[in-house]
């Protein structure tokens, strides 16, 4: 047998190389390392050794250190919070009070300074009861002292009040945080299910395809059959900030001349906006663009209105599909070849949505949050319900609708301010499918300030509720299967857009305050913390980068359920302003290093010369005058930041529930209150999002 050469135990063979060093400092302060061979330097130490006093005391001043470093920091943050209060609050500098025209505003904040002036009473009457040691609310079974034990009328106030909160108060407070917090589970249960399926479609790779090329001819001579008539609409309302790149954008789309064609959508009531747009839109015509500038006289029916007006025409019938796109929106170049060959086999395909992707949300912590809430809509519950209903509300623009699918499901309807989700449901009802592509994205940009995001958020929440009146009937009435029906009414509409903002407000702004003076009714800790905690994680999961604002975000969504819950009531109930609509305010951030790209490009490519010869006298004078035109814009009147009076009651109201809770020692629910009041208070003073200066 040949001899086994084995050399691993050469290179694991411990070797000493060198003299052994002996360092000896007659220090006592130092200790005394023997150091054998040159690696032995660079191993580890035990950590009973190479420590002594002197070293100690140094860690514990370190860290003493940052210690004060961050009670420092936290004490500028509170300053700081100060000093803007009182520069907003008392001196109202630079600030403006938010009007209350949004629904039933006004009845809502007066129901929350009542219950803020009560709660002060009785935090006073506890504060007094705490110092004179009557501390019957420490004690778990509440004693009522007896007739002999009162040590003056205060006392008995004080036992009076204690008396009708048991008998009285608590029951109908423990009844109805036991009805919310059954809705809270149910509606966690159903967030839930929607991330177990989109953990499903992601394990199984499920997503719609498209088998081959479907715009490839075999026949060379018609190389262009297989691309259809395809609109595309632009719908707009005095959108200064971002009508040049949505037009540009889309008029960049990759799909033949002959076969498309643009439609501007201008209801702007500005003429200075009007002149621009008409600029664009006849620059893009000059350059062999089939596109079209139209303005409405009459703005009536809002988006639905303009929309319904531009089908009307008679050139739309010799086309097959229409694409949406808001005027903030700017869709790749191949967008309409990954989504139109979806249609092709596919007869009761009715619409194909794509995903947003937004540009600005980074911008402030606004936008940050925003993005959280919109990246679990796109990824877990528009992608779920289209992958295993075929159904699912559509988003209002980027997306692609079969022209057929709108004239049988009765076109648009100026009914609500969701005329979106109306033609989505109707066309449900008349068995139409729907298709989610995630991976198509169409960049746009979210709100950056509170007020517009606000407003946004006042009609996405009332104007299903008044849909939900209107169609109701239709859907108990309409031919579908019975489950259909059933997701209809209890999860698309009472779960998801009714007992959300429902629960949210009662439970965590109502209830949790009111438990805090009303001992006998206290939340349990999982309900105000374990849960929310997971469901916050849950929905942070599409967006990862997000996480670190996982807190900011539970707290803010809490906030936000004023608003919400307000413009629910306005829309179930038609009250106030559930039929109005505000256009989003936008800041034109979307892609402008693309818009200085393409006019540099444009530049280089297109001159005076080419535009002049294919116009006529009389279209290069009114290019003139609308280039005039556009270089005098009128300058954008001064913007202030807003107070708002719900948010700061409520905060006020959190605030005072926090110190009763400080008294009776409970951790968690101070905590949470303190924190949520002090949310209350930034949104209140409107310090949260684009700051007006």
């Amino acid at each position: 047998m040949a001899p086994r050469l084995d050399f691993s135990n050469w290179w694991t063979k411990d070797t000493r190389k060198g003299t052994p060093v002996v360092v000896k400092m007659e220090n006592p302060n130092y200790s005394v390392v023997e150091i054998d061979g040159p690696d032995a330097a660079f191993r580890p130490v035990e950590k009973s050794r190479g420590k002594n006093a002197k070293q100690v005391t140094w860690v514990l001043l370190l860290k003493a250190h940052r210690a004060v470093g961050c009670v420092a920091w936290i004490a500028t943050l509170f300053w700081a919070l100060l000093g803007t209060i009182k520069k907003r609050l008392i001196f109202r500098q630079d600030v403006a009070m938010a009007s209350e025209k949004l629904g039933k505003g006004k009845l809502l904040f007066t129901v929350i300074k009542v219950f803020l002036v009560t709660s002060l009473t009785i935090l006073t009457f506890e504060v007094v009861a705490y110092f004179k040691g009557w501390h019957y609310f420490q004690n778990p079974s509440l004693h009522i002292p007896r007739t002999s034990d009162i040590q003056g009328l205060l006392h008995l106030v004080y036992v009076t009040w204690l008396s009708l909160r048991a008998d009285y108060i608590a029951p109908p407070i423990q009844a109805l945080s036991k009805f919310c917090v059954a809705l809270f589970l149910i509606q966690s249960a159903d967030r839930m299910i929607l991330s177990l399926g989109c953990f499903w479609i992601k394990y199984k790779k499920i997503k719609p395809r498209i088998e081959g090329d479907p715009f490839k001819s075999d026949d060379v001579e018609e190389s262009g059959y297989e691309y259809p008539m395809v609109l595309v609409q632009i719908p707009m309302c005095n959108e200064r900030e971002v009508y040049e790149q949505s037009i540009s954008a889309v008029c960049q789309l990759d799909w033949p001349k002959d076969r498309l064609l643009i439609q501007v959508l201008d209801d702007s009531d500005d003429e200075s906006i009007q002149y621009l747009i008409k600029a664009v839109v006849a620059t893009w015509n000059q350059r062999g663009f089939n596109i079209i500038y139209r303005h409405r006289l009459v703005r009536t029916g809002y988006k639905a209105g303009n929309l319904k007006s531009a089908m009307s025409c008679e050139y739309v019938e010799a086309y097959e599909y229409v694409a949406i796109f808001d005027a903030d929106f700017q869709p790749n170049p191949d967008f309409l070849k990954q989504t139109v060959p979806h249609f092709k086999d596919n007869p009761k395909l009715g619409l194909v949505q794509a995903r947003w992707t937004f540009v600005n949300k980074d911008e402030n912590l606004l936008t940050r949050l925003q993005n959280i809430n919109l990246c679990f809509h796109f990824e877990v519950e528009q992608q779920v319900n289209g992958v295993f209903l075929n159904f699912f509300g559509f988003n209002g623009t980027a997306g692609v609708w079969r022209i057929k699918a709108l004239e049988e499901s009765g076109g648009w309807l100026e009914r609500t301010t969701v005329e979106d989700m109306d033609i989505a449901v109707r066309a449900h009802l008349n068995g139409w499918k729907f298709i989610f592509l995630n991976d198509v994205k169409v960049l746009c940009e979210v709100p950056e300030s509170y007020e517009a995001y606000r407003k946004q958020q006042h009609r996405w929440h009332s104007g299903p509720m008044h849909l939900f009146r209107l169609c109701l009937p239709a859907i108990i009435t309409s031919k579908i299967a019975i489950w259909k029906k059933a997701n209809l009414i209890l999860l698309f509409f009472l779960l998801r857009k009714l007992i959300l903002p429902f629960y949210s407000f009662t439970l965590f702004c109502i209830i949790l305050p009111l438990t805090m003076f009303v001992p006998e009714a206290e939340l349990p800790v999982w309900v105000i913390c374990y849960v929310p905690v997971f469901m916050s994680f849950l929905n942070i999961l599409p967006a990862p980068k997000s996480f670190p604002f996982i807190v900011p975000y539970l707290l803010f969504e809490n906030t936000m359920s004023v608003t919400k819950f307000n413009a629910m009531v306005s829309g179930l109930f038609q009250l106030g302003s559930s039929y109005e609509w505000v256009v989003t305010k936008k800041a034109g951030r979307s892609s402008e290093s693309d818009l200085l790209a393409a006019a540099e490009r444009d530049s280089k490519t297109t001159n005076q010369q080419q535009i002049q010869r294919g116009a006529s006298e009389s279209e290069l004078t009114e290019l003139n005058r609308l280039k005039e035109q556009k270089e005098a814009a009128p300058i954008l009147v001064k913007r202030v930041n807003k107070i708002y009076r719900k948010e700061l009651s409520l905060a006020f109201l959190l605030l005072t529930a926090s110190v009763r809770s400080l008294l009776s020692a409970q951790g968690v629910h101070f905590y949470f209150l303190l924190f949520q009041g002090v949310t209350f208070l930034l949104v209140g003073l409107d310090l949260i999002g684009e700051q007006m200066s």
